[in-house]
């Protein structure tokens, strides 16, 4: 039971795929994204779909992040195909970056440092991108995942342990 003070975890996760949002695809990225997140002790209050594309990307983002207090993770679109533009959406609603998140995510399987993916901070939300594969995303959320509850911590201004 947490103590009075500790804010319950709660994440958001956002798939960006036009095969899924058309339908053509299942969305396994996301679905395993919110199994990980509940396993670690996160409320998931949210999974949405949005198309591929930069402007696509930073709307859904806005809204997501619009008073909230937690993790935005999105699965997709980190890639070198022209309509992978999550990174670029991300950076457009993003205030300030988080580049050793990235980093530490990339890191975790040669094909990681394949991805573009930043994170960064809009308000009181830590904004992670993952690679769309199911694979590629719980490796790369697994990588950060025990520091973000500290991360929350310090986006809330609340008194931490260092």
């Amino acid at each position: 039971m947490s103590s009075p003070d500790e804010a319950v975890l709660q994440a958001k996760v956002l798939t960006v795929s036009d095969g899924v949002v058309h339908g053509t695809r299942e969305d396994l990225s996301g679905r395993a994204l919110v199994e990980q997140l509940s396993d670690a002790g996160f409320d998931v209050v949210e999974h949405r779909l949005t198309a591929d594309g930069a402007l696509e990307v930073a709307t859904v983002l806005t809204e997501m992040s619009e008073g909230f207090a937690g993790l935005i993770v999105t699965t997709g679109g980190t890639g070198f195909a022209p309509r992978d533009q999550t990174p670029e959406g991300t950076r457009d609603v993003i205030e300030r970056e988080a580049p050793g998140l990235a980093e530490a995510m990339r890191l975790v399987s040669p094909l990681g440092r394949l991805s573009r993916g930043i994170a960064g901070v809009r308000g009181q939300s830590l904004i992670c991108n993952t690679p769309g594969s199911p694979k590629g995303c719980v490796e790369q959320l697994g990588a950060i995942i025990d520091i973000v509850p500290h991360a929350l911590q310090l986006l809330r201004d609340a008194p931490t342990t260092h």
